[in-house]
């Protein structure tokens, strides 16, 4: 089974080369430290959480398609 996931850098004081990872098919969020981390944080998330989906007989949520937008935003809206 195969899930997309998007990386967005943490903006934050302290977590310099730390990324989101974020997986939207399972709703789910994570971190970690470079790409690989937060991927490997991602991968070990959604091991546990489909294991405990399992174990309570759950659905598991199965990705059909990824699509990833972007829209823009005028800089006049973002300043003060």
């Amino acid at each position: 089974m195969r899930y997309s996931v998007l990386l967005e850098p943490i903006q934050e004081p302290g977590f310099a080369g730390w990324y989101y990872a974020h997986i939207p098919t399972l709703d789910l969020i994570t971190h970690g430290q470079g790409i690989e981390g937060a991927l490997t944080a991602a991968q070990e998330l959604v091991e546990v959480w489909i294991a405990e989906k399992r174990v309570n007989g759950e659905a598991i949520p199965i990705e059909t398609i990824a699509l990833v937008g972007h829209i823009e935003i005028a800089d006049a809206l973002l300043s003060p």
